[in-house]
């Protein structure tokens, strides 16, 4: 216990170390987790360290899948459920149907269930890799709404091609359309609890005197029971995760209060930290483990077909996307006056954005280790194809997505439109403020300096904004704003030297330290989002 204690222990602290290491050479941090995973998987002497797929699954992948919905806009996702789907539902078929065939054709005695068994697997890109990869990138809004939409739907829909491979191999039978009606049931009944139990949460945050740590623990429990509610009753407790978190998510604004959601942030910020980087070091860590149980096969003969098929997926991918993008604006018409037409080079993009991760591993493992009575053929061989379908994709292109960008000049987007709404915005919000102040305290505004001192600074606000607007004001913003926000900074900076000084003098109170330490934080942090 204590031996292994020490191992995750040591872990935890390699990632921090490289992850300030990724931020230094301009990585992402999961491809140079798993690299150093693979490396120190190498080191004469290391520890076999295994990846439980149950562990994976029920500690790891309903908070990780919970937190990239919470981040994920319903409505961004809901405007763009067709590409979406097309992606999450339609390739994962697609991508599952290719492997199988070329699998089939190039490893012997590899039967076409074998075949869709793997594809299963290797079928989903990761929603942690893609986030992490784009994130800090230059892309396209749209583009990046479409893939994290895409990889928080095609875990579930990838795992169900697992279960019904899995079957056909077990039972060896196989029924089209009760397959069909299988997975219709699993993923619709996967959504139904998952709402069902969100919708309970959200009585309970909006109705009960709940407080903000009672808010924050609820949060951590949440994933977890529409997950295990869910697979309780053999359904997708991945959907039931994603739909709870998307319909908790909407809602957001109604229940928690500001004290709530910093606290809450926080707490997933660390949390999601520690879970995607443990992650994916274990991953790289497996590959021993992995290479003692080929048997029959050379390692040699092993990458072969590993590389194989991940050129495989890249292409399928590419193959798939490209008609995706365009062959449904030429057959309806509504689509091409709804949707903005997608240029190539974002197209491409999403195409080469397919990088695996966690849930393929985790799905590989959990194959059984027996089939009636003898060793499960091929488990193996088709955990080592995983491994380097993962390691290709991840590595290969993720590296290559940033010279990509760069070399195709995709653009973020509208810079100049969404700086003209963050204005109008801006004027909204004072104007609100102005029209509450005349109506609820119009003598006050009137008569007290205090109170006419804040509707002024109001006013001044609105005048500013919108000589932005008719770009009056470009010149002084670019020179005085940044270093006004800078003065703001340096200020905080004399207050928390201040209080430094104060506590060692022990002239007041720690509490009341404390106390205006965490105001300065907040405003350090507000000042830290002003772009």
């Amino acid at each position: 216990m204590h031996e292994q204690l020490l191992v995750v222990i040591s872990l935890l602290f390699g990632i921090a170390m490289l992850t300030m290491l990724s931020e230094k050479l301009k990585m992402s941090y999961p491809i140079l987790l798993v690299i150093s995973g693979l490396v120190i998987s190498l080191i004469p002497g290391m520890p076999s360290i295994s990846l439980e797929p149950d562990l994976v699954f029920l500690i790891f992948l309903p908070p990780i899948l919970y937190a990239a919905a919470w981040n994920t806009s319903w409505k961004d996702f809901w405007k763009l459920r067709r590409p979406i789907s097309l992606l999450a539902f339609g390739l994962v078929i697609f991508t599952s149907a290719a492997v199988a065939v070329v699998s089939h054709a190039i490893i012997p005695d590899f039967s076409l269930a074998f075949g869709f068994l793997l594809g299963g697997i290797i079928s989903p890109p990761d929603a942690v890799a893609a986030t992490s990869v784009l994130q800090g990138l230059k892309v396209p809004k749209r583009v990046v709404t479409i893939l994290e939409g895409e990889s928080l739907v095609n875990d579930a829909s990838s795992l169900i091609v697992f279960r019904f491979a899995l079957a056909a191999i077990i039972t060896g039978q196989f029924g089209m359309w009760d397959a069909t009606r299988q997975f219709a049931l699993v993923a619709g009944m996967g959504i139904v609890i998952g709402v069902a139990i969100a919708y309970i949460v959200y009585i309970i945050h909006r109705f009960f005197p709940t407080t903000a740590s009672i808010d924050a623990g609820l949060t951590l429990i949440t994933p977890y029971a529409m997950y295990v509610g869910a697979e309780h009753f053999h359904y997708s407790g991945v959907l039931a995760v994603v739909s709870g978190g998307l319909f908790l998510t909407y809602r957001s604004h109604e229940i928690f209060n500001s004290e709530s959601r910093i606290q809450i942030a926080g707490l997933w910020d660390t949390l999601i930290f520690l879970l995607n980087g443990f992650v994916f070091i274990l991953i790289g860590l497996q590959l021993p483990g992995i290479v003692k149980g080929l048997g029959n096969y050379s390692v040699w003969e092993a990458i072969g077909y590993g590389v194989i098929i991940s050129i495989v997926t890249i292409l399928v991918r590419i193959i798939w996307v490209f008609p995706g993008a365009y062959i449904p604006r030429w057959l309806f018409r509504s689509i091409r006056t709804t949707e903005p037409k997608p240029g190539w080079k974002q197209v491409f993009l999403i195409a080469w954005s397919g990088m695996r991760g966690v849930v393929s591993l985790a799905s590989a493992l959990a194959i059984p280790l027996t089939l009636a009575g003898q060793a499960f053929p091929h488990r193996n061989l088709i955990l080592f194809i995983t491994f380097v379908v993962i390691l290709i994709t991840l590595v290969l292109q993720g590296l290559s997505l940033k010279p990509l960008i760069r070399i195709l000049n995709i653009e973020e987007g509208n810079k100049e439109d969404e700086q003209l709404k963050t204005l109008s915005l801006r004027i909204r919000l004072a104007e609100s403020v102005l029209s509450y102040l005349d109506t609820n305290y119009p003598e006050e505004t009137q008569n007290n300096d205090t109170y006419k001192r804040v509707r002024d600074r109001y006013e001044r606000m609105i005048e500013i904004t919108k000589r932005k607007l008719e770009g009056d004001e470009e010149q002084e913003s670019a020179s005085f704003l940044p270093q006004y926000r800078q003065m703001l900074l340096e200020l905080i900076h004399i207050r928390r030297r201040e209080l430094t000084y104060l506590r060692h003098k022990a002239e007041y109170s720690e509490e009341l330290i404390r106390e205006r330490e965490w105001e300065l934080d907040l405003e350090e942090a507000r000042l830290q989002q002003i772009s």
